[in-house]
């Protein structure tokens, strides 16, 4: 992450742009952190900015009760939106310990093929705490309703219409087709044949 803004602005701009949410609850009555990582505009923000955006705006509000992380990964891209390892790293270690022991899952919707092997390969290494235990992979949105309260959490419309194509490209959600319009299968073949490749 780089500053282009001055540190103001950047917590102006993480504010407007509702990155981090507190709102509704999980099927276990725990309060909700929606993060919506499409938001995030990470070439525009130095880390130490995050941080102290959360220690006054965010932690505060989620008290000394148990919480879980909602974390919408749709529309992440590496060069634009995506802080770093040393970044993510950095923000989880900053976090007090009080509210770190309070955290009891972290949903990840819409994790693409890269997000689950690199976490899959160093996420115990990385994050300490057991954050790597309390993960859960949620591949569409009618299975995070299983974990999440349906009418209590909101969902950008960009995620709702990523899930539609997962349901017609089912080979998106193990990066073995892109996601992109101009790479994915001509008309003429099937995506029942391709399964029969694999």
């Amino acid at each position: 992450m780089s500053s282009q803004i001055s540190e103001a602005d950047q917590e102006l701009l993480l504010h407007k742009l509702d990155i981090f949410k507190i709102r509704g609850k999980d099927k276990q009555g725990h309060k909700i952190l929606r993060i919506i990582g499409k938001f995030f505009p990470a070439r525009l923000l130095i880390v130490e900015v995050v941080k102290k955006y959360l220690e006054e705006h965010i932690f505060p509000r989620l008290g000394k009760r148990r919480f879980s992380v909602l974390y919408v990964h749709t529309g992440v891209q590496r060069s634009d939106n995506f802080p770093g390892i040393s970044g993510l790293r950095w923000i989880y270690e900053a976090i007090p310990i009080n509210v770190r022991d309070n955290l009891q899952a972290v949903y990840f919707l819409h994790p693409g093929l890269q997000a689950r092997l690199f976490l899959a390969t160093f996420g115990r290494f990385l994050f300490s705490g057991g954050l790597y235990g309390k993960l859960r992979y949620v591949s569409r949105v009618d299975y995070l309703w299983e974990h999440v309260k349906r009418k209590e959490v909101e969902i950008p419309e960009f995620v709702y219409d990523h899930d539609e194509d997962l349901e017609y490209r089912p080979m998106m959600d193990y990066g073995l087709e892109s996601d992109h319009p101009r790479v994915s299968l001509s008309p003429s073949v099937s995506s029942y044949s391709m399964r029969c490749i694999l």
